[in-house]
């Protein structure tokens, strides 16, 4: 009796959530978009020379297309990056330029974007719902609340606890995450959770919604094999493993969406490549050194007239009143001595001249982008020094144009050409790409789409 009440109470639920009948477009199919993040292209495309078991990753390379590495945007982070896949254009234009919010004195507890609010430009969310099409999300960044998703399931975390599962239920489809529970016999992973398992877990709850609710575009985000590459290195045996395991669920995901849309285009992107890494960079302290930073007797940030802001292996520099010639004289005074010297292990410094161009952090005065190897540090403790050794194994945040940032895009369905390798590609054309697939249209995107027939 109760399972046949559990059962009544998934398909009450699945009509309470179920999409409006909308025209669907005549020119475009539905399209299944799967982000691995942290995915080298190397790792695809030289799969059997570095020892990889991908049959279902290499296989877009055979019977698809694939690019030999994709440019990102600065800076190469999982937010800033999955919005510009999903929006075609840059950091400056569509807002999200960090993974976490800017928050020199701690007040946000290390909150990240996970709000599409911040979002500034069109998605392909809404260019599939203005063709017509429903559209479904698992733990795609920057997804809470986002307009035009038909069935969501949004990335976000807090602490860890418990109740962070009642939060995902609370800010997913009303209903969805409850019905997914029931078909998939267990709990949904929580917002926290970069494993291995999690990703199992969501690739899993992202058949069912699949099956369930056969959306025209659905995408799904999976976290693993960057979380091991920062813990174990890029080309550990550790990430190996993890990658071989997360190609079977590529293969699971793949599966469920031919049976529900036979006549899909498939895409698998990633967001950014990785480097090794062996010491971490406390900007801070030269910072607080130079007076820039003030700090309370509990050793806390009380005042700040210029704070570097971390991203990876790079910081923007924020400035407090960005128009005080003075205040900006002194930074870049401060940051030319740290550039001139070995241990800061500084690359480049640029101004807000080459950052717009770079399609950057607008409200950042400078930026410093770091040597390979070394990783930019969040406020750490007022006592850390200017260099310790790295706990991670592994980073990205550098700017785009290092061969070891370039990151993946692959695609194939009906109409793709069948091992095409379509060289180097701007992430930015990604987006206008399957918006066209779709039979929609990202009007705003500031590159081309993609050609991927013959």
């Amino acid at each position: 009796m109760k399972s046949l009440l559990l059962g009544a109470a998934a398909l009450i639920g699945a009509a309470a959530f179920a999409a409006p009948a909308q025209a669907k477009s005549e020119t475009g199919g539905p399209v299944l978009l799967i982000s691995i993040d942290g995915l080298r292209p190397g790792d695809v495309l030289e799969a059997e020379k570095r020892g990889l078991k991908l049959p279902n990753l290499t296989r877009f390379v055979k019977e698809g297309v694939s690019a030999t590495g994709v440019v990102g945007v600065l800076p190469t982070l999982t937010y800033p990056s999955h919005t510009t896949l999903i929006t075609g254009v840059a950091p400056a234009a569509h807002g999200i330029v960090n993974n976490q919010t800017f928050d020199p004195t701690q007040i946000n507890q290390s909150g990240w974007f996970w709000y599409a609010e911040d979002e500034k430009a069109r998605t392909l969310w809404d260019a599939a719902h203005d063709a017509g099409l429903s559209t479904g999300n698992v733990h795609w960044p920057v997804s809470v609340g986002a307009h035009n998703l038909t069935w969501n399931v949004p990335q976000i975390w807090r602490t860890g606890h418990a109740d962070d599962a009642k939060l995902i239920r609370a800010l997913a489809t009303p209903g969805l995450v409850q019905a997914l529970e029931h078909d998939c016999g267990g709990p949904y992973a929580d917002g926290i959770d970069e494993s291995l398992p999690g990703d199992q877990n969501r690739a899993k709850f992202a058949v069912k919604l699949i099956e369930a609710h056969r959306p025209d575009f659905v995408t799904v985000y999976l976290a693993a094999l960057d979380h091991q590459e920062h813990a174990t290195g890029p080309g550990s045996a550790e990430a190996n493993r993890t990658l071989e395991a997360i190609d079977a669920l590529v293969g699971d995901m793949v599966a469920a969406e031919a049976k529900a849309h036979p006549d899909a285009l498939v895409s698998v992107v990633s967001d950014h490549g990785f480097a090794p890494v062996d010491t971490v960079v406390n900007l801070y302290r030269a910072f607080i050194d130079a007076g820039l930073v003030t700090l309370d007797d509990k050793g806390r940030i009380k005042a700040w007239d210029a704070v570097p802001w971390a991203s990876g292996g790079s910081f923007a520099i924020m400035l407090a009143r960005p128009d005080d010639a003075a205040l900006k004289d002194k930074v870049g005074a401060l940051l030319a001595r740290l550039q001139a010297d070995p241990a800061a292990r500084f690359a480049e410094v640029i101004g807000k001249d080459a950052i717009a161009k770079a399609g950057a952090n607008p409200q950042a005065t400078f930026y410093v982008n770091l040597k390979l190897g070394a990783v930019a540090a969040p406020f750490i403790t007022a006592d850390t020094p200017l260099t310790i050794p790295s706990p991670s194994k592994g980073m990205h945040g550098y700017f785009p144009a290092a061969p070891e940032m370039r990151s993946t895009f692959l695609a194939m369905g009906p109409g793709v050409a069948k091992g095409r390798n379509l060289g180097e590609i701007d992430m930015r054309a990604i987006a206008p790409t399957l918006a066209r697939a779709m039979g929609g249209t990202l009007p705003d995107a500031q590159v081309q789409a993609l050609d991927l027939a013959k």
